[in-house]
């Protein structure tokens, strides 16, 4: 879905409720400057498609927003359990806002384990959406609730809907010749109709894609639209529901271009896509499926229209072999993985810095060690990044802060790879593959020329007067050895793991060759041009002044900002700054960090940054670190930072 909004402001993420007003013959209409939605349920009840298709309708509208899904690892997960809950929440708004939300003000559980998985995340007043038909005494009793929290007083400080959508999609789908349980898979749409009737959402995409994913199943397509249905005029003809809701759209929250919602993993695609069409190269994806990271070999898979050629490889070590021979073939070659695959590819990764051929490896982090927590969320792979090889192999690493930025990400990662020749680390997390915010889609011409030059012929000659060519002879300004393509007459070299001489190629173990050849490889890295670090810093060269510098890296920027915003709201001083580059770290990074008296940086981990920096700098960084499988909260971040200021 697309959309066109107008000039960019600053505002708070806090909500504001406002007037009432009720046409005749109408319900009662409340406009809310902003609303965090909760669909909560098993992982086989649609929770994620429902948070998807309502996220599609609030992006159509152009509100901004930003999602957290949240699933188990299991394909399917044991029914009615705790562990067996996926959820989904959505934060929309009329302005800028920078996170999926603290806390849910409505929660939809389709069951009591939904129930009380969540319940202690929503506060007092919120409203409570409940799938009556699944609180049987079976049901609670395998979560743990000894009496029906429906009935027992527990739930008295909540706006509860007691709603039996199970029986109510059932009923409305009685026309059609399906089995109960067939029809009970519907109870997901009549929730979202009912949603999109409180929230006045659009609803014809929805229509559109169930007619389209179910193209081959009519009745399918049909009972779903009939369940749709009947939650919206649920919702219209109900007493329970008093009251519907409006957030206008974001019309001043973004510069003027044209909108869609996208995710982290599809923002990441098409930025490789743009990559190489920039860089007039085709795009060689070798792969090896691996959660969270599957969805960009999905996507790319999608789009040999556009060159892109990618290989499901047997497994990690296979996958980053075959992006490495596409590269030495003239290719823009990725290879995507988690963390798990990234230490089973270290050893090519050490063989391309060696070969000194562009290769993007792209890390979509999540839960370690090991198999760890497949589907959430950690930046726990920092370190392995930069030291995560045998011998001393550098290479560059590039983080995204947010799902859009995932696209200018990758150029960036493209760039220095063709630019300099070498392997460049993307880390991305699951935080930002799977959540989704409003991006505007560039002009072409706002994009980087990435074209590079293929060496053509001989560039050095021997003392004899010979013309040859040396694979290793360098360029000046950027270290960067030229790039030969495989068979072109007069430009063959030998390639290998075992070190080459410098210029000629050739294999050498002397050891002064070895000595320079590693400083000579550690100083191209040094020498990547990247932008200097911005401060975000209002109170520079004022009376009130600030002398803490928050500093993160990134998925952290969304509940970084948002805790600053409500710090400076409340009158605090505090400067923000927010690292892309992590090798080479900006050259300014010193000089900015020396200029406060406190540094504190919130990392999803357990202070990997903050240990580079204090190595680097000797700066005594202070470390707020959490590792649940969850992003950081808003709140909780600002907490943290008014303690590191008064302290």
């Amino acid at each position: 879905m697309t959309s066109k909004v107008s000039s960019p402001t600053e505002q708070a993420d806090e909500a504001v409720v406002g007037e009432q007003r009720k046409p005749p013959g109408a319900k009662d209409v409340r406009r809310l400057d902003r609303v965090i939605i909760r669909f909560a349920g098993d992982s086989g009840d649609g929770m994620q498609l429902t948070g998807d298709r309502f996220t599609s309708e609030t992006a159509s509208f152009g509100n901004d927003l930003s999602t957290l899904p949240n699933f188990p690892a299991e394909i399917r997960a044991p029914a009615g359990t705790l562990p067996g809950v996926s959820s989904f929440q959505l934060h929309f708004a009329d302005h800028d806002i920078l996170t999926p939300g603290d806390a849910p003000n409505v929660l939809v559980a389709m069951n009591p384990a939904a129930l009380k998985a969540n319940i202690a995340d929503v506060p007092r007043g919120a409203e409570i959406i409940v799938n009556t038909d699944e609180f049987t005494k079976r049901a609670m009793q395998k979560v743990g609730y000894a009496a029906n929290p429906l009935e027992d007083g527990s739930l008295d400080g909540y706006n509860v809907h007691p709603v039996p959508l199970t029986t109510m999609t059932v009923e409305a789908l009685k026309e059609f010749e399906l089995s109960r349980k067939e029809a009970e898979r519907s109870k997901n749409m009549f929730a979202l109709g009912l949603l999109s009737w409180m929230y006045h959402r659009p609803t014809e995409g929805t229509e559109r894609f169930l007619r389209t994913k179910f193209a081959k199943k009519p009745d399918i397509a049909a009972a779903n639209l009939t369940a749709f249905r009947a939650g919206w005029n649920f919702g219209e003809t109900t007493e329970d529901f008093a009251v519907s809701y409006e957030i206008a759209p974001a019309t001043k929250a973004f510069p003027v271009g044209t909108y869609r919602n996208i995710s982290g993993n599809l923002a990441l695609s098409y930025g490789l896509i743009a990559a190489s069409q920039q860089a007039d190269l085709p795009l060689y994806l070798g792969s090896y499926p691996i959660t969270p990271a599957s969805d960009i070999l999905h996507e790319l898979s999608k789009h040999k229209n556009f060159g892109v050629r990618t290989f499901q490889a047997e497994d990690e070590i296979a996958g980053i072999g075959a992006a490495l021979g596409a590269a030495f073939g003239g290719s823009l070659a990725v290879t995507t993985t988690s963390g798990p695959g990234v230490a089973l590819k270290s050893e090519t990764i050490g063989l391309a810095v060696s070969l000194e051929l562009p290769l993007l490896v792209i890390d979509i982090q999540r839960g370690g060690p090991s198999t760890g927590l497949p589907t959430k969320t950690e930046q726990a792979d920092l370190l392995q990044a930069m030291y995560g090889r045998n011998g001393e192999a550098p290479v560059p690493v590039v983080a995204p802060r947010t799902p859009a930025d995932c696209f200018d990400a990758a150029m960036e990662a493209a760039r220095i790879a063709l630019m300099y020749r070498t392997p460049v680390l993307l880390l991305s997390d699951g935080y930002l593959a799977n959540g989704s915010e409003p991006w505007r889609i560039p002009e072409t011409d706002e994009l980087p020329d990435l074209r590079v030059q293929f060496a053509q012929g001989p560039n050095h000659t021997l003392d004899d007067g010979t013309e040859v060519f040396w694979p290793y002879k360098r360029d000046p300004g950027t270290l960067a050895r030229p790039w030969a393509i495989p068979g072109t007459p007069g430009l063959e070299h030998r390639i290998g793991g075992i070190e080459k001489q410098d210029g000629s190629g050739n294999i050498s173990y002397d050891p002064a060759n070895h000595d320079f050849m590693v400083r000579t490889r550690q100083a191209k890295i040094d020498g990547i041009d990247v932008p200097d670090l911005e401060v975000d810093d209002p109170t520079a060269g004022t009376d009130r002044a600030a002398d803490t510098l928050v500093l993160g890296w990134g998925s952290t920027y969304g509940p970084i900002t948002a805790a600053v915003r409500r710090l400076r709201n409340a009158g605090e001083s505090i400067a923000q700054a927010h690292l892309r580059h992590l090798n080479p770290f900006p050259r300014n990074l010193g000089a900015v960090l020396k200029s406060y008296d406190k540094v504190v940086i919130p990392e999803m981990n357990l202070g990997q940054l903050a240990t580079l920096v204090r190595a680097k700098y000797l700066v005594d960084a202070h470390s707020y670190n959490q590792v649940n499988g969850m992003p950081f909260k808003a709140e909780q971040l600002a907490t943290a930072l008014k303690e590191a200021i008064d302290g």
